[in-house]
């Protein structure tokens, strides 16, 4: 898309954007913290079995404690957290880390195949293109062997797959959804353009999920190495889902049934979509899911609190890194306290200005002393962290305002030592794909670019 389309598309929206509710703001996160500490209550982990006693809580915290370098996050940040969302923390989960469209696709058509009961499937876009297609086609095998499946889609994410698509779904006895429709006068409790349904999650059988900031789509499928070879080849997206077996599945679904609900979609029922979940892995996992409200940014709650509490190290990869002022000294604070912060951020973007909002940040944070890498060989999609080497996210949520004000979305929190190291892992293979933005080349950059990034950022609530 040009530059020219890309600023009339901008100027529509700003135009349009005062009907849809854009006067929201972001929680004081330090008031959240604040609230938590005065509180002694004890941290509550739920089990196969259901909630376990506040002495074996404690127990398991512990142990994960000693097994990493001393830090405050395990125990203040679930605080905090625990005081914004009901979503319990929960024990025996086994998460995979899906690293790409390849892998997790394969993870995912793998799932749907072993499907006996049900399929849920909720994402952004899905478009109608090849990928999308071998989707359709294995969840209409699915449906006519007698598997429920059941489909959320966002009417904006997907305005460009043709209605015929969900059509042959329907038509099948699949059920979907279109989230927020575009026009305004359909059967929707309180509409508005921007509050779009940005999550990205597989549920199959109630007992495995599959989330991240994966869509169906093609840009998914195509592979790094053939970039690297053929700098006229299509642009791979670099991005990042997790399997998750165990407990957590029922956080998951309880969003998705939220959803369909609230959507007014029609009566699931006839299913096991609740089965009994036995213990499968080691890892704590937590659900975190937002939905717009002023007590409802989880998501970014969890960041902030993250960040704050972080005593060793904060490596992050963010698709769209358009933060607030909360994110920005919060990871000022950090690198400044000593704490090694580095953020992966595109360099290859599908959208020139929220490349220009992103560099607006640069000199705030180098000077600091976070150190700013842009990824070179692929177009940067995941929104991961991994923090002190024990305290982990992976999920839909953008570092930009329509993620953290306006979007549902969804993160996992999974406190792991064995996940972190695969995390930190995958970081360093993506610092390979990178290049360092230096602070004293950036400081003499020309100032036209200094006064676009400026301008742009004026903007930032609509980007």
């Amino acid at each position: 898309m040009t530059i020219i389309k890309h600023f009339f598309l901008f100027f529509l929206f700003v135009s349009i954007f005062p009907l849809s509710g854009g006067c929201a703001t972001l929680p004081n996160v330090s008031e959240k913290i604040d609230e938590a500490q005065t509180t002694d209550k004890p941290r509550q982990i739920v089990s196969s079995k259901g909630l376990i006693s506040p002495e074996k809580s404690k127990a398991i915290m512990e142990r994960l404690k000693r097994s990493v370098d001393p830090t405050d996050i395990l125990e203040r940040h679930t605080a905090v957290v625990e005081s914004v969302t009901e979503s319990p923390l929960t024990k025996g989960n086994k998460v995979s880390l899906l690293a790409d469209g390849l892998a997790t696709y394969a993870a995912m058509f793998k799932v749907i195949e072993k499907a006996k009961d049900h399929i849920n499937l909720e994402s952004y876009i899905i478009e109608d293109d090849e990928t999308g297609r071998k989707f359709a086609d294995l969840l209409l095998q699915k449906q006519a062997e007698g598997v429920q499946v059941n489909v959320i889609y966002d009417s904006v994410g997907s305005m460009n797959t043709p209605a015929s698509f969900f059509q042959r779904l329907r038509d099948s006895g699949i059920k979907v959804v279109g989230f927020n429709p575009l026009n305004p006068l359909a059967d929707r409790d309180k509409w508005g353009l921007t509050h779009r349904d940005h999550r990205k999650i597989l549920i199959v059988d109630g007992k495995v999920a599959i989330i991240g900031g994966i869509n169906i789509s093609k840009v998914y499928s195509s592979s790094p190495f053939k970039r690297k070879r053929n700098e006229k080849a299509t642009v791979h997206w670099r991005d990042t889902d997790i399997q998750i077996e165990g407990p957590a599945v029922a956080e998951f679904q309880k969003l998705f049934f939220d959803t369909w609900q609230k959507q007014k979609g029609p009566e699931l029922s006839g299913r096991n979509y609740f089965p009994d979940l036995k213990e499968q892995g080691n890892a704590l996992v937590r659900v975190v899911g937002s939905t717009p409200g002023q007590d409802n940014r989880v998501t970014f709650i969890m960041y902030v609190s993250a960040i704050t509490f972080a005593e060793h190290s904060i490596h992050m990869t963010n698709s769209y890194f358009i933060p607030d002022d909360q994110i920005v000294t919060a990871l000022t604070e950090a690198a400044e306290r000593g704490v090694d912060v580095k953020i992966i951020l595109p360099g290859v973007t599908d959208s020139k200005l929220a490349l220009y909002a992103q560099r607006y940040h640069y000199s705030g944070l180098l000077r600091s002393g976070v150190k700013i890498y842009e990824h070179s060989t692929s177009l940067l999609h995941a929104k991961t962290a991994v923090v002190d080497k024990v305290w982990s996210t992976v999920g839909s949520t953008n570092m930009d305002f329509l993620s953290l004000l306006n979007n549902d979305e969804v993160n996992a929190v999974i406190l792991s030592k064995e996940f972190a190291i695969e995390m930190e892992k995958m970081f360093a293979g993506d610092l390979e794909n990178s290049k360092q933005i230096q602070w004293e080349e950036w400081k003499e950059r020309p100032l036209l670019p200094r006064l676009r990034e400026w301008f742009i950022n004026l903007f930032v609530r609509w980007l």
